[in-house]
């Protein structure tokens, strides 16, 4: 669209003139007695406390006030799609003018080797881009994706296998936190990502958690927050838009919002002094993004979901933050048995979110924003705040944050320097070799198996008889054996009889690479728990 060129120029310093649209909102707008223009022409452009400053603010403020309803309807939703046809998905982008995509698994090419094929990743990646940017807007479009590590990670081999993000809480690092943050970061941009939905800020309440789990960093708040927050800032060192997630705290819930909608019961009190600690700390940091859960709190809104709920989004704001409210998916069973035909996309903007994020439809959810600006229940300067938001943060993303791509599997060393300072020994020596020469192996999956076998090799160590080490996946029952090792969370280990016991959070052939080297004797295991295992405390391992 005509009207949209230019704004890169705006975005570099020039704001553009006054519009008769909508001015920008109160945490957008000039400085207090000083003109946006004159502001922005001074060489000083005044922050906005999350990122971006005055000049992406005005520059965004005069785009959206020259936009169509149906362009400000596009520029607040991120679609997923089907399948690998990226570019029927890019014309559906182009044709409904949305800010982006995010990539699922389902949309990641694969080679003849089973593993991603990086290049048809990039050009996938490369035409939704372009198409985020057919209206001539004057910043990029948001491409992102789900990648945190451990189990939750849609693009496997051959970029790095992270542990899970448990694995920073128990090395309790913040200086390692940060650099896995830009690495991570840094593949991603290589293949033409700007966004990754982590870090999960949610603090997990224990084995009762059926959805985080590992995703937790830790249990402790502060542990949470303080290394959450380093692994967020490696990220945007690496050009990489990271989103705390799920506000106001999906890790004390005992309800998968996947399936259903959780239950949140503390009081604020309760909620402050804990599950809202790690997202206070990412607000206080400036990060630009926080994803709101399908969770409903009764002590702000009773039977709303936070996602859609005006409370909810009062109390973000109320921490201070100013940046991008973004929804969880709203295909999910939380928010599809209660708000049926993508009902939910207008009010989730009306009670304050941003962007709205994997509606079940994109046509319909697109629709019925316009239908509700169009009838009142949608006021037009609140869907014209959200996409002046989003559109500041793409311009001061484009302006201040170019991607720090480096190759696929650049990673692997600082990997499984992640999974040997998270490595937790629960009973058992803590020096010296824990096994023989030779060992038997149980459990865990085939590949998991191969992977221990391979380490041990490496190791020195046989695979056949001796010992019983039996490995313990994501969702496994304790195990009976001489040496119970848990690849994901470690509550199964309380159950386990065994007389060691050791706490691996992660199950990439680096991470087996550290846990034989414990095994043999040739290295110690620094980790210690970031959650109680039974009787074993928070802070328990080896000293």
């Amino acid at each position: 669209m005509a009207l949209l060129t230019g704004l890169a120029v705006a975005a570099a310093g020039c704001s553009g003139p006054g519009t008769s649209g909508p001015g920008p909102s109160p945490d957008q707008g000039s400085s207090a007695g000083v003109p946006a223009a004159d502001n922005a022409a001074n060489g000083t452009p005044r922050p906005l406390g999350w990122g971006p400053d005055q000049r992406d603010a005005d520059a965004a403020a005069t785009a959206v006030a020259a936009m169509s309803l149906e362009q400000k309807a596009g520029q607040v939703l991120l679609p997923f799609f089907p399948g690998l046809d990226a570019e029927a998905h890019a014309r559906t982008i182009e044709r409904l003018h949305l800010a982006g995509s995010i990539v699922m698994g389902d949309n990641v090419p694969t080679a003849p080797d089973g593993q991603v094929d990086t290049a048809a990743m990039h050009a996938a990646t490369g035409r939704l881009q372009r198409a985020a940017r057919a209206d001539g807007r004057g910043w990029p479009g948001l491409i992102g994706v789900d990648q945190e590590g451990g189990a939750v990670a849609r693009l496997r081999a051959p970029l790095t296998e992270w542990p899970a993000p448990m694995s920073y809480g128990a090395a309790d690092s913040e200086p390692l936190a940060s650099d896995a943050g830009r690495a991570i970061s840094a593949e991603l941009a290589g293949l033409g990502f700007n966004v990754d939905f982590a870090p999960t800020a949610d603090v997990t309440v224990g084995p009762a958690d059926p959805t985080i789990g590992a995703r937790s960093i830790s249990g402790s708040p502060d542990i949470a927050a303080e290394v959450g927050t380093a692994f967020s800032k490696g990220m945007l060192d690496a050009g990489m838009l990271p989103a705390a997630k799920h506000f106001p705290g999906h890790g004390s819930v005992t309800v998968n919002s996947h399936e259903g909608m959780p239950v949140q019961g503390a009081s604020l009190d309760q909620l402050r002094a804990k599950d809202l600690k790690p997202f206070q700390a990412a607000i206080d940091a400036g990060l630009p993004m926080v994803m709101t859960g399908h969770i409903a709190v009764p002590a702000l809104q009773p039977g709303v979901p936070a996602s859609v709920s005006p409370a909810s989004y009062a109390e973000l704001r109320r921490m201070g933050f100013k940046g991008v409210a973004v929804t969880d998916a709203m295909n999910m069973g939380a928010i599809t048995q209660q708000f049926p035909n993508d009902s939910a996309a207008p009010l989730a903007l009306a009670a304050g979110a941003d962007l709205v994020l994997m509606p079940a439809s994109v046509e319909t959810a697109h629709a019925a924003i316009v239908a509700a600006v169009r009838n009142g229940s949608l006021p037009a300067a609140r869907l014209d705040e959200a996409a002046r938001r989003v559109a500041t943060m793409q311009l001061w993303r484009g302006r201040s944050h170019p991607p720090q791509g480096t190759p696929p599997g650049s990673g692997s060393a600082l990997s499984e320097k992640v999974s040997q300072e998270a490595i937790t020994v629960l009973a058992g020596p803590c020096h010296g070799p824990m096994v023989p020469a030779s060992v038997r192996v149980s459990g865990g999956s085939e590949q998991d198996r191969a992977r221990f076998a391979a380490a041990a090799r490496q190791a020195g160590i046989g695979i056949g008889d001796g010992p019983l080490v039996t490995l313990i996946g994501y969702g496994g029952a304790p195990a009976t054996a001489d040496v119970a090792v848990s690849l994901d969370a470690p509550w199964p280990l309380e159950k386990s009889a065994a007389p060691a016991k050791i706490a691996l959070f992660g199950r990439s052939q680096e991470a087996f690479d550290a846990l034989l080297e414990v095994l043999a004797g040739k290295a110690t295991a620094p980790g210690k728990l970031p959650v109680a295992v039974g009787p074993h405390g928070p802070g328990s391992g080896c000293r």
